[in-house]
C-alpha cells in the first residue's frame, strides 16, 4: 500500500507478513511477556511494523518494555516513539514534557551503544532541539552547532537517508530567517555564531528531494517557502502545488495541506 512504501523510504524496514501481525497483536495485547531471551531482530519487525501502521502508542508500549536495553536500533526507536507520543493531540502538557526529555535520553544511550548508528545521531539533533523549546531561546541557540554536528554525521553514516538532509535544510532555513534579537543572542553564545542562507536551505531541499523524491509533504512545503524568500514565485508556485496535492497520511500531512493552502492563497 501507499501508507507501507511511504513508511518504508522514510526508512522504516517494514514486513506485512500474517505471523508478524499476529504477533504484534499478542505483544500489544498482552497476550506474551517480555523475557530475558527475546530476540532484538523480532522486536524491531514488530516496532517498524507498528511505526508504518501508525500504531503510535501502540509503538511506545512496545518498546517502553526495553527501555533498559544496551541495542542503539531499539533505543533510537523507543526516542522517537516516545517523541511521537509527545506530539499527539491527547497527550497533556506533563505528559509531552515528560516524553520530550525521555526520548533525549533515549537517543544519547543509543549514541553511547553505538556512535556508529546514523539514526541515532538523527534522533538526538531531534530530540535536543525539542528539549531547547523547554529551556529557552538561549540554549536552543547554543544548541544549534551540536544539533548540526550530528546531523552532518548522521548523512555521513546514511548519505541517502532523505529526512536528514531536509533535517539540515530546515537548520539553515531557521537560521537564515532568525530574528535580530535572537542573532544578537548567537553573537554572545559563540565567537563566530552560527548563519546561513535561504540559497543554502534551498540546496539541501533539493538534495533532499534527489535522494529520495516526494518521500515527505513538508520537503516539498519548505521548497515553495524557500522560493518565496528568494521571491522566486514561479517556483515557489510549483512546489506549493505538490504539497497542496500530496496524499495527507500523517496528521503532519494535513497540517501541511491547510499551511499550503493558506500560502497559495495569500500569494
Amino acid at each position: 500500500t501507499q501508507v507501507l512504501r511511504k513508511s518504508l523510504q522514510r526508512g522504516v524496514v517494514l514486513s506485512t507478513g500474517s505471523f508478524l501481525v499476529y504477533e504484534a497483536h499478542k505483544l500489544i495485547s498482552g497476550f506474551a511477556e517480555v523475557h530475558a531471551s527475546f530476540k532484538v531482530e523480532d522486536v524491531i519487525e514488530q516496532a517498524d511494523y507498528l511505526y508504518g501502521s501508525g500504531e503510535t502508542e501502540k509503538l511506545y508500549q512496545l518498546l517502553v518494555q526495553h527501555k533498559n536495553s544496551d541495542d542503539a536500533e531499539l533505543l533510537w526507536r523507543l526516542a522517537r516513539s516516545s517523541r511521537d507520543l509527545a506530539q499527539l493531540g491527547s497527550t497533556s502538557a506533563e505528559e509531552k514534557k515528560q516524553l520530550t526529555y525521555d526520548s533525549l535520553e533515549y537517543a544519547k544511550k543509543a549514541l553511547e551503544k553505538n556512535e556508529s548508528n546514523s539514526a541515532a545521531h538523527k534522533w538526538y539533533g531531534i530530540c535536543l532541539s525539542d528539549v531547547g523549546d523547554y529551556e529557552g531561546i538561549k540554549t536552543k541557540i547554543g544548541n544549534a552547532i551540536i544539533i548540526k554536528e550530528h546531523f552532518q554525521r548522521a548523512i555521513e553514516l546514511n548519505p541517502k537517508d532523505a529526512t536528514t538532509i531536509h533535517l539540515i535544510g530546515i537548520w539553515c532555513y531557521s537560521f537564515a530567517e532568525m530574528p535580530w534579537y535572537q542573532r544578537k543572542i548567537a553573537a554572545t553564545l559563540f565567537a563566530t555564531p552560527p548563519t546561513s542562507t535561504f540559497q543554502e536551505a534551498l540546496r539541501y531541499f533539493h538534495m533532499a528531494e534527489e535522494a529520495d523524491p516526494n518521500f515527505y509533504s513538508k520537503n516539498l512545503l519548505f521548497l515553495g517557502k524557500t522560493y518565496l524568500k528568494l521571491n522566486n514565485k514561479k517556483m515557489a508556485l510549483l512546489w506549493l502545488s505538490k504539497a497542496k496535492e500530496y496524499p495527507a497520511q500523517t496528521e503532519e500531512d494535513k497540517q501541511v495541506g491547510n499551511c499550503t493552502r493558506t500560502i497559495i492563497y495569500c500569494i
